[in-house]
């Protein structure tokens, strides 16, 4: 069997650059917004911004098929890294043990897994195109799936576990798995997490650790719960609000700000769609949002037109990993979600997932790249 090349020699006009330059814009944004939540992590985002700029260029030009090749070692590198975080090499902080020190930073295996999942099921299910509907492909990929799963919710890391097993749903419907099927599971499903939620706010329930479970507490009764865990939420929605149509500006003194009192701790992360609302106000709300929303339709349009399944998996799976992970992130700011611990994309810090989310957009890229279907 004839390998692809590692390049080929790609048209200038293919180039997906509205695509490039959306993410720009966002990261910009993010670097403001970041800088004026805490200046001290504004620096280090302009790092990670560089970085990624350079890994989602160099990927854009490596032919996708050709890194496929390696699918395997992907995947085992992948577990591999997850299981080194829960070792004394891995890093703690409040109570997770979810990077690994590398030095100039804390490297978090849990980001990266999000990009190495597509890729590896990428050029899985497409293997498996013709069987992807038997119980032996579909149980397969469960099993393959389970071990990221638990590694990750052993971090803890519940929120990232949630988000790429959603993501994983989507490939399999990518894939092309059957609406009977689909529908089977809702039917088991839906039921089924109405039953655990009804378990989970039970005192002595045996699913979640406490800290979770009061979580979702707080989520159903704010006001009970308004000088513990819903502290931040209930901060989060006053700063947004407070924002009014145009915010405070950034970098703003403001002696009424939420955020100049402190009152949201770690801004420039989880809650940085907060600062967002409250110095930028609903028009930078709706811009962020846009933004996101158009680098979700194009990664999508570009699968669209891939020349086989693989790329459009990789291409939506990036999309539906960005958006999935945006409403996470955006309803938890909002109170529409109970409070759990994700990045949003492009905006919030984070070396790693600034930088994963870029080799993502970087394969996207490649995709577009390649000779249509139908050329």
């Amino acid at each position: 069997m004839k390998l692809p090349k590692i390049t080929k020699p790609y048209h200038l006009k293919d180039y997906k650059f509205i695509l490039v330059i959306t993410v720009i814009s966002l990261s910009v944004l993010g670097v403001m917004v970041v800088g004026s939540a805490n200046e001290v992590y504004k620096s280090r985002q302009v790092v990670g911004l560089g970085l990624g700029l350079v890994a989602m260029l160099v990927i854009s030009l490596i032919d996708y098929m050709w890194i496929q090749n390696f699918y395997w070692l992907i995947y085992f590198m992948n577990i591999g890294l997850l299981i080194l975080t829960l070792t004394p090499l891995g890093t703690t902080v409040n109570g997770a043990q979810r990077w690994i020190d590398v030095g100039f930073t804390n490297f978090q295996p849990s980001e990266l897994s999000k990009i190495c999942l597509i890729l590896f099921f990428a050029k899985y299910l497409m293997n498996h195109e013709e069987d992807l509907n038997t119980v032996r492909t579909i149980v397969t990929s469960v099993i393959l799936i389970a071990p990221n799963l638990l590694l990750i919710v052993l971090e803890p890391d519940l929120s990232t576990t949630i988000s790429i097993a959603i993501v994983f749903c989507v490939l399999m419907y990518l894939a092309g798995l059957s609406y009977r099927f689909i529908g089977t599971m809702l039917a088991i499903l839906i039921p089924a997490a109405v039953i655990f939620i009804s378990i989970v706010v039970q005192p002595n329930q045996p699913f979640l650790k406490e800290y979770q479970q009061n979580r979702i507490l707080a989520w159903l009764e704010p006001e009970k719960y308004a000088s513990d865990e819903a502290y931040q939420q209930n901060n989060a929605i006053m700063a947004i609000g407070s924002g009014q149509l145009k915010g405070k500006g950034l970098n703003n003194n403001t002696t009424t700000s939420v955020k100049n009192g402190n009152f949201i701790s770690e801004p420039q992360t989880d809650f940085i769609f907060a600062i967002v609302g409250e110095e930028l106000g609903f028009v930078g709300c709706c811009i962020v949002i846009g933004l996101l929303l158009l680098i979700v339709v194009q990664c999508i349009l570009i699968g669209m037109k891939s020349q086989d399944l693989s790329g459009r998996i990789i291409c939506c799976g990036v999309a539906a990993q960005i958006g999935f992970q945006s409403f996470i992130n955006i309803s938890v700011a909002t109170g529409l979600f109970p409070n759990t611990g994700i990045p949003l994309p492009f905006v919030s810090y984070g070396l790693t997932s600034l930088v994963s989310m870029y080799m993502g957009i970087g394969f996207v890229l490649n995709v577009g790249l390649q000779p249509k279907k139908y050329q």
